[in-house]
């Protein structure tokens, strides 16, 4: 138990008459039953206020928490007794999860429960444990303070962001899809399935009109085609030591698995086939190809564990392995990145072999120092030299990426937090041109 500083203020005003005894004798009675009526008040206040028993406390939170986002933790409270208790908590979450709040307080009416909430945002994958929950609970009469630990011990593994999925269904069933920067997904008149025939507007193609419906109704009648499905779909990420440098946090390697597993996601729900290819200077994993919500924790799970190796990537043996495991034409996701044009000379070779039967496209994250430093203006000769580094980096790189798509691979290069959107749009695009 601790004392509060109403005890301590009771107690110093006992020392008063316990001091004036040297003068007047009497005065020590005064102190003595002075103290014997603090040490009743603060009986009466342990009776009355409810043992740590009387708390139940558990712990609310997915299995799989999300790389980069806001958690939900909730903290249960159960008060069994007929007192209200008022409280302060704190869990003992994983060190390395910054939290955005550390104490809570709040009061546990009388057999009622009270929900504690509060996020945790994981910046990286892997396994973790909370430990136990403290509480500090007030007494009655607030003399004393009881702090109790409660064992809620758990484990929990951080996933790639997992809570987009969910967010992603959620506006897609609202129609909401838009505000997430999505563009429509249901593509008519794109693709080269049948869905429906209605009256022909100006808009339409002429390629488009059905003389057989036309005749018989009088009209013009114009057929709507919607994007074909179960087409080949495959995420190829490069966990090279290109993939290492960190932005808002995440490592880049992580923005790609959180876009790469979205992305998948909503190919699946297409009713495309899913693939994935990690890869270093070795094939670290490979999924064929497969349809379905099966396939989709397939990858979820390949994705936990992938890490960054410190080496060069191999694009050629990546690539090659691919073009053997794959015949069909497929879209071929390429998530790296590129430094100059020596560099990425084997990238652009395999890529542009790749696209003689596939589709490739290349996705880059572009670097956000870069291109702050080739707008920034210049006062010194040090921010100087500065801009023209990042204009001769940003220079080369669209090198890369203009030879890259005069040799037939499309590129794509935003900043990270425009990256799945982006690839997404770029695939539903590419989806309703017909273009797989």
């Amino acid at each position: 138990m601790i004392p509060t500083y109403r005890l301590l203020v009771l107690l110093l005003l006992g020392a008063l008459p316990l001091a004036g005894t040297s003068l007047v004798p009497a005065l020590a009675w005064v102190a003595l039953t002075y103290f014997l009526l603090v040490g009743v008040l603060v009986s009466v206040d342990l009776i009355l206020t409810p043992r740590p028993g009387a708390i139940e406390v558990e712990r609310i939170h997915d299995s799989r928490l999300s790389l980069g986002a806001d958690n939900l933790i909730t903290v249960l409270l159960a008060n069994r007794s007929d007192q209200t208790i008022h409280f302060t908590l704190r869990d003992e979450y994983p060190f390395q999860f910054p939290a955005d709040a550390v104490f809570i307080h709040g009061t546990l009416a009388p057999y009622d429960i009270f929900e504690a909430r509060y996020h945790v945002r994981p910046f990286q994958r892997g396994d973790y444990q909370f430990q136990d929950t403290n509480l500090r609970c007030h007494s009655q009469f607030r003399t004393f303070i009881r702090q109790t630990r409660y064992p809620t011990r758990s484990e929990v593994k951080v996933y790639p962001n997992v809570l987009e999925i969910r967010k992603y269904d959620l506006m897609a069933q609202k129609g909401l899809l838009f505000e997430l920067g999505l563009r429509h997904t249901h593509l008519f008149g794109a693709g080269s399935e049948f869905e429906r025939l209605r009256e022909y507007n100006t808009d339409d193609e002429f390629r488009r009109i059905n003389w057989k419906a036309t005749a018989r109704s009088g009209k013009p009648i114009a057929a709507e085609y919607e994007t074909e499905r179960s087409q080949y779909v495959v995420s190829i990420i490069d966990t090279g030591r290109l993939m290492r440098p960190a932005i808002d946090h995440l490592a880049k390697l992580d923005h790609v698995l959180n876009t790469s597993l979205l992305f998948s996601y909503v190919a699946q729900l297409k009713g495309d086939h899913i693939g994935l290819l990690t890869f270093a200077d070795q094939v670290a994993h490979y999924l064929a190809p497969r349809r379905g919500k099966s396939q989709f924790y397939r990858m979820l799970e390949a994705l936990y564990n992938v890490q960054i190796q410190p080496v060069e990537s191999d694009y050629a043996r990546a690539l090659s392995y691919l073009g053997l495991k794959i015949k069909r034409r497929s879209l071929m996701v390429v998530f790296t990145d590129l430094v100059t044009l020596d560099a990425a000379r084997p990238l652009i070779a395999n890529l542009t072999h790749l696209a003689r039967r596939h589709l490739p496209l290349c996705v880059t994250i572009s670097d956000p120092n870069v291109t702050r430093l080739v707008g920034q203006p210049v006062r010194t000769s040090s921010e100087v030299y500065q801009r023209a580094v990042a204009e001769m980096l940003r220079d080369e790189r669209q090198v890369v990426l203009d030879t890259l798509n005069r040799s037939g691979v499309m590129t794509l290069d935003v900043p990270a937090d425009k990256l799945t959107v982006s690839v997404i749009n770029a695939y539903l695009e590419l989806k309703g041109k017909g273009r797989l």
